[in-house]
């Protein structure tokens, strides 16, 4: 029989971890992920799911790309896969792809600041400058050794989102290559 004294909390994916950060003048911030949902296209299927996702005002993202609409978000998370952020799926979609509710699974991170680019060089193996990775692009990548999956915010801002059990590690890594940047400025 459950013991009634104990309790469960819900915890965020980085709850605990010293956030905010700041050195010099970058900004290492926790964004919350309330829904997270993985499509899968089901082979053939990806413009019905296009079609069934305009009633989000979204479509199936290309390889690179990120659309948003009504509040909700979708990205490309690698071959035939998307993630569909801060919404739930529309209805009819589950009858063209796989649907995954990965919310709990991944944490997700804020990185801004004029060194933002610089930062990330130190742990990302791509090249990050704006002429090569506009505002907008997502890959799917590594940080250090974690599987990362990247989304330049805006000019001077990167979304980073990894796996929920590596977060304090990509956090510890990201701090890392934050002083060191600013210790070079």
């Amino acid at each position: 029989m459950a013991d009634p004294s104990v309790t469960l909390t819900v915890t965020g994916g980085a709850d605990g971890l010293g956030l905010p950060l700041r050195h010099g003048d970058c900004r290492l911030t926790a964004q919350p992920v309330a829904t997270a949902s993985l499509i899968a296209p089901y082979p053939g299927r990806v413009a019905a799911c296009s079609a069934a996702l305009a009633a989000l005002g979204l479509a199936f993202p290309a390889p690179g790309q990120g659309l948003s609409a009504q509040g909700a978000r979708i990205v490309w998370a690698g071959r035939e896969q998307a993630f569909l952020f801060d919404a739930a799926p529309p209805d009819g979609l589950a009858e063209h792809a796989s649907l995954t509710d990965q919310a709990d699974g991944w944490a997700r991170f804020l990185l801004q600041g004029t060194g933002a680019e610089a930062v990330l060089a130190r742990l990302v193996p791509l090249d990050l400058r704006a002429g090569s990775f506009p505002q907008g692009r997502v890959v799917r990548s590594l940080l250090g050794h974690m599987p990362l999956l990247l989304i330049r915010a805006a000019s001077d801002a990167f979304e980073i989102t990894t796996y929920r059990s590596m977060a304090g590690s990509a956090v510890h890594e990201l701090g890392r290559a934050m002083r060191a940047t600013a210790a070079r400025g």
